[in-house]
């Protein structure tokens, strides 16, 4: 008999109801007692978000799940062989995007043409919305001429359509294409609704992070990661006295070409401020970023370790050894917050990417904790003002301010604590307070939801929601090992 648990208020896990024709039609998995994933990613945030979700979807999944589709390192550690190279799209910007067309278009149609080979059951895209958007919008226009079964589309992390006038309005182009989003702010699933498009609050990313450190502060809801500085010291042998900037400078080689060079300079001016300074440059998994940090790291003014990406054990403790950070403006911002480590966000596009920014954008902020709190909490010097002269004293001022590091520091908890998806359940439903209730295993369990009663799958599907409804019977299953699974589902 399925285990009785206290009513859990998960609606928001509850997927649109819109009718594909999927859901009416024999399928191969039927036949294969598989679920099969197109799963997309460009850039390596979105990677790591991939890999997560893949992860999660495997352990809760009542069958074996196969993937195919494009990703990077992370997700090839989750089994995925990509069709390409992640970096062929992970391009950002409008004037950007120009010289590298022929090959974008390209990749575009080669992976229309792999996901068609593929018969999915779902296609889930994250983030680089540039590339998504356009891959399940040709993907969706292919079905009906080709007498295929239409998969359903999620696609993971939302556009910043708050961010830009108009942007709410456009939300309605993306119900013909997308059938569900995944909204990592805790105000943009209500918004999507309310304009027709299917949405649910997963939480933000970057707090798996707490989970994959196996960090105790979860147990309090406290989204807090508290590194070994000491051991990064030793590991790398940065002497105890010397003060450490960790530097970001992002993960697209776009990016990187044109934010290192300037903080390099920076660094210039500020290092006779201090009596021993060494830098440390998180290098994001990405072989080309890797490739020019390698050669161009040499001619720095500061000692400088390289911190490979890819270690969130790495990461968090080159951040607990450090007294401050400069990054380029991205997921690295929450990921500060979680460190609790002050930092200077800086930013530069091309000029007529900068152009269209400042036309189009309505929030005045350009990274995460300040937009949600709306607050100048994190300095940000960005476009014209993202100059070595103008940099140099904002990083030394938060380095000798105590009191604004502290106030970085004050306001995480807050912020954080605005994007945990357990803020939208009620506490009291919740029969395993220590339950592991991530991003990536709310969002597995709205595709689940999805699915489950579909031909695609040979279990009770009215069983298998209650299960997905159920946190304590999730966290049961989260804990096994993937050949008890299968049975623990036909007894619980």
């Amino acid at each position: 008999m399925f285990v009785k648990t206290a009513k859990i208020g998960l609606k928001f896990l509850c997927v649109g109801k819109r009718s594909l024709s999927v859901l009416g039609r024999e399928s191969v998995g039927s036949k294969d007692g598989e679920l099969r994933v197109f799963i997309v990613a460009g850039e390596v945030s979105g990677d790591i978000i991939a890999s997560r979700f893949m992860n999660s979807l495997r352990k809760l999944s009542p069958f074996p799940v196969r993937f195919t589709g494009v990703g990077g390192l992370m997700m090839s550690q989750q089994g995925l062989d990509t069709l390409f190279p992640m970096e062929d799209i992970a391009v950002m910007g409008i004037w950007e995007l120009l010289p590298h067309l022929t090959k974008f278009r390209l990749r575009l149609n080669q992976t229309v043409e792999s996901a068609l080979a593929f018969q999915p059951h779902v296609v889930l895209t994250v983030d680089s919305k540039g590339f998504s958007f356009r891959f399940l919008k040709h993907l969706r226009a292919r079905y009906g001429p080709q007498g295929l079964a239409t998969p359903q589309h999620f696609h993971y992390v939302a556009p910043s359509f708050w961010a830009w006038r108009g942007g709410e309005s456009r939300l309605k182009g993306l119900v013909g294409f997308v059938d569900h989003l995944f909204c990592i702010l805790p105000f943009e699933a209500q918004i999507c609704r309310s304009y027709g498009l299917p949405a649910t609050f997963v939480g933000h990313p970057a707090l798996e992070d707490v989970f994959d450190l196996k960090n105790d502060n979860y147990m309090d809801r406290e989204w807090k990661v508290q590194g070994d500085g000491e051991e990064f010291r030793k590991k790398y042998g940065v002497p105890s006295g010397s003060k450490i900037i960790s530097v970001l400078p992002g993960s697209r080689l776009q990016e990187v070409t044109r934010m290192l060079p300037i903080y390099a300079r920076t660094l210039e001016l500020i290092k006779d401020s201090f009596s021993e300074l060494t830098v440390v440059i998180h290098v994001a998994p990405n072989k080309h970023v890797q490739e020019y940090i390698s050669d161009t790291v040499h001619k720095w003014p500061v000692p400088v370790v390289l911190v490979p990406g890819g270690s969130t054990c790495m990461k968090y403790n080159a951040f607990s050894a450090s007294q401050i950070a400069l990054c380029t403006s991205g997921t690295v911002a929450v990921e500060m917050q979680l460190a609790r480590l002050p930092c200077v966000v800086a930013y530069r596009a091309h000029i007529l990417t900068e152009w269209f920014i400042r036309y189009k954008a309505k929030v005045p902020y350009i990274s995460l904790p300040n937009i949600v709190l709306d607050s100048p909490i994190i300095p940000e010097t960005l476009f014209e003002a993202c100059t070595p002269p103008q940099l140099a004293p904002v990083l030394l001022e938060l380095m000798h301010d105590e009191s604004l590091r502290q106030q970085q520091i004050t306001a995480a908890n807050k912020f954080l604590s605005l994007l945990d998806p357990q803020q939208k359940v009620d506490a009291h439903s919740i029969c395993n307070p220590s339950f592991e209730y991530t991003p990536s295993v709310v969002a597995a369990s709205a595709v689940l939801r999805s699915t489950v009663g579909t031909s695609a799958w040979c279990v009770d599907a009215d069983l298998y929601r209650r299960f997905l409804e159920s946190p304590s019977l999730i966290s049961r299953c989260l804990s096994m090992p993937t050949s008890w699974r299968k049975s623990f589902y036909s007894k619980t």
